[in-house]
């Protein structure tokens, strides 16, 4: 084996487990030779690392280079996994169209390979978008096709995320018994996976749940656990999302003061990562915290912010839940 070929197992192995500061790390101690740094495959693995640790702008360029790495030599499989991260990315970065656009590839692909896995993955991916796009009916019927065939294959890291994007949809649409029971059957899934980004996701779902249905104390024991690991995984843009729900938190406990400094804590983190979603929903919280507080100039302030953010997404359904608070 060539140390190219034991460079890229090795972060394989990395990658596998969830351990995407140490690929980075491992990949960072070295100073590849050219024929590494031209290898699609290294491009793809670090641009998936880079994005999971919040870094999109980097995720970004790698995944590019991958994508035209594989064309390059042909590689459909490659270009098609390189075109579901790209989609990934693009919907962080608050780019729908581009998101639907890659994902829709992505499926093509996948259905010309007959790569029923991907094909699933890929159609998760859509039905997010089609959710953000105010469409849930539409999303929850596609999630559940993908978590079927992920069932099938015994993948309990997909079926853990689709089962939490499950739960996010019954939570907008308030039916809190549903979200739940997605929640902790996404729980139950990450629980079976050496993944503690994973898991702090799922976990993270799970307290927003509680925190709705009144469970304070589900909810922070949740949001604890959900903090250990987020920050042993490296994951800021998941401690970022985890700001947002501690927000909620103590909104629901009467103190908007409390809930004003986490969402904004989570506003700057979302910001500073270019996670336009994210950045609009903290602007939300904080517009509603501000209000609270008296201060009427500062929360229209936030809650123009979040407006321009949805606005620029087409998140049709976060700009009606806006629009409904007084």
């Amino acid at each position: 084996m060539t140390d190219s070929e034991s460079l890229l197992a090795a972060l394989h192995g990395l990658h596998r487990q969830g351990k995407y500061p140490e690929l980075l790390a491992a990949y960072g101690a070295r100073v590849p030779g050219a024929s590494e740094v031209d290898r699609p495959e290294l491009r793809l693995l670090i641009a998936s690392a880079a994005t999971r640790t919040g870094d999109v702008e980097r995720g970004h360029r790698e995944a590019l280079l991958a994508a035209r790495g594989f064309r390059d030599r042909g590689d459909e499989d490659g270009a098609m996994r390189s075109e579901n991260l790209l989609g990934a990315i693009a919907f962080e970065r608050g780019d729908l169209p581009e998101a639907r656009t890659r994902f829709s590839a992505a499926q093509q692909i996948a259905d010309r390979l007959g790569d029923r896995l991907m094909f699933a993955r890929a159609a998760n991916n859509l039905a997010s978008v089609t959710h953000l796009l105010g469409e849930a009916d539409e999303a929850s019927r596609v999630y559940r096709e993908a978590l079927l065939a992920y069932q099938r294959l015994g993948d309990h890291h997909r079926a853990a995320e689709t089962y939490h994007n499950l739960a996010l949809v019954a939570r907008d649409e308030g039916d809190l018994a549903a979200a739940l029971d997605a929640s902790i059957h996404a729980v139950r899934h990450a629980g079976q996976v050496n993944d503690a980004g994973l898991l702090a996701l799922v976990l993270t779902g799970r307290a927003e749940t509680a925190v709705l249905m009144g469970d304070e104390a589900l909810a922070r024991e949740g949001l604890d656990r959900a903090a250990v690991l987020a920050r042993q995984a490296g994951d800021e843009a998941g401690l970022a999302e985890l700001e947002r729900v501690r927000a909620l938190c103590w909104w629901a406990r009467g103190d908007p003061a409390r809930a004003l400094r986490a969402a904004e804590r989570g506003r700057r983190q979302a910001e500073r990562l270019r996670i336009a979603l994210l950045e609009g929903e903290c602007s939300a919280i904080a517009a509603r915290a501000l209000a609270a507080l008296g201060r009427a100039r500062q929360a229209e302030r936030r809650r123009e912010q979040a407006r321009r953010r949805f606005t620029a997404l087409g998140a049709r359904h976060h700009l009606r839940r806006l629009e409904a608070i007084p």
